[in-house]
């Protein structure tokens, strides 16, 4: 009977031990889940704080373009005025360098106007819709718009000006 009582009371100690076996593994398998949200938690931390970070760069970037482009737009138009080698070396070094930081040159003559990267600041005869002359360059910094083009757009002659002018509706 002793070894009755040691097997019944061996049978009750393994069932507990089994209890405790999956008790400690269900807990060891919380924490491997707490443990891998904390390390999601924590990359995704790491990857605002660089977007953040590269956002910062760009409106600081964004800010010192904005105070260097009429310094081009004064070289700019010297260049009309003058035949200077020296102005259109700068220019286009000038150019260049605000490439490399991610500017570009909104083109614009001949294009159709697009209120979105243009800003019309009159119209004259000339082909609906058409961007005529370009006032003032634009300009965009990676995808969005660093400053809008002020454009001369193409626009049909009014009846007004058919009329005061001399021109028939049948021309």
């Amino acid at each position: 009977m002793l070894r009755d009582g040691n097997s019944v009371l061996s049978i009750k100690m393994s069932k507990k031990n089994e209890k405790k076996v999956e008790q400690e593994e269900k807990a060891l398998a919380n924490l491997e889940n707490q443990l891998k949200r904390a390390l999601a938690d924590y990359q995704n931390l790491e990857k605002r704080i660089a977007e953040e970070k590269s956002s910062w760069i760009k409106i600081a970037n964004k800010d010192l373009l904005l105070r260097l482009l009429p310094g081009l737009d004064n070289l700019i138009l010297a260049e009309k005025h003058t035949q200077d080698e020296g102005v259109k070396l700068s220019i286009k070094h000038f150019l260049d360098i605000l490439e490399n930081e991610g500017v570009k040159r909104i083109e614009t003559v001949g294009k159709t106007f697009d209120p979105n990267l243009m800003e019309a600041i009159t119209t004259q005869e000339g082909e609906e819709g058409k961007v005529l002359e370009e006032v003032r360059s634009g300009y965009m910094l990676y995808d969005s718009v660093l400053r809008p083009a002020q454009v001369i757009v193409g626009q049909k002659p009014s009846k007004v000006t058919k009329i005061a002018t001399g021109i028939s509706e049948d021309n």
